[in-house]
């Protein structure tokens, strides 16, 4: 597997495997473990030979006149530790052109953002993250997906915990996940 990382500014570009994946100076940055994959991470006979995590999310979003709030809090259930992994948060509706993120955020689309989870011990928590995200419209409803961009490299077998989706309505009630 060939890894090509160039730098522009805060801005990183990496190859993976003839992938384009693109982050910022200070997440975290790569392909999801399915696609990118450490050099010399498997063994002699192909078996995955690196780290392996079970990362997930719970939290809350909230939508009222076309501003919407994301609170959530990694987990990861082990066996290993990461030092470090990317969850990102992709909406149904366009976000407005600026937005004030959370430190360790950036966004990567019209309607995508991505930030660092932090340090994730085994069988622990990572840190809370909070975004108050402004809409470019104001939808009566807004679908927001949250899944694992990257974890570190690491391996994991139950990826139907952190791929969710929840259907937020313009109501200014919270939707847990």
């Amino acid at each position: 597997m060939e890894v090509v990382a160039v730098r522009r500014g805060a801005v990183r570009s990496v190859v993976v495997a003839g992938s384009l994946v693109l982050g910022v100076a200070g997440l975290a940055c790569g392909a999801r473990a399915s696609a990118g994959e450490a050099p010399g991470a498997r063994g002699a006979r192909g078996v995955w030979a690196g780290p392996e995590a079970d990362v997930a999310y719970h939290g809350r979003v909230w939508l009222s006149e076309g501003r919407l709030r994301v609170w959530l809090v990694p987990a990861n259930d082990g066996p290993s530790a990461l030092p470090d992994a990317t969850v990102r948060v992709r909406l149904s509706a366009d976000l407005a052109d600026r937005q004030g993120l959370a430190e360790g955020c950036a966004r990567i689309g019209t309607r995508e953002v991505v930030c660092e989870t932090g340090p994730l011990p085994r069988h622990g928590r990572g840190r809370h993250i909070g975004l108050a995200l402004e809409l470019r419209e104001r939808p009566d409803e807004v679908s927001v997906r949250v899944d694992t961009w990257w974890n570190g490299g690491a391996s994991d077998r139950n990826r139907a915990n952190n791929e969710l989706v929840v259907l937020a309505l313009d109501t200014g009630d919270s939707y847990a996940f």
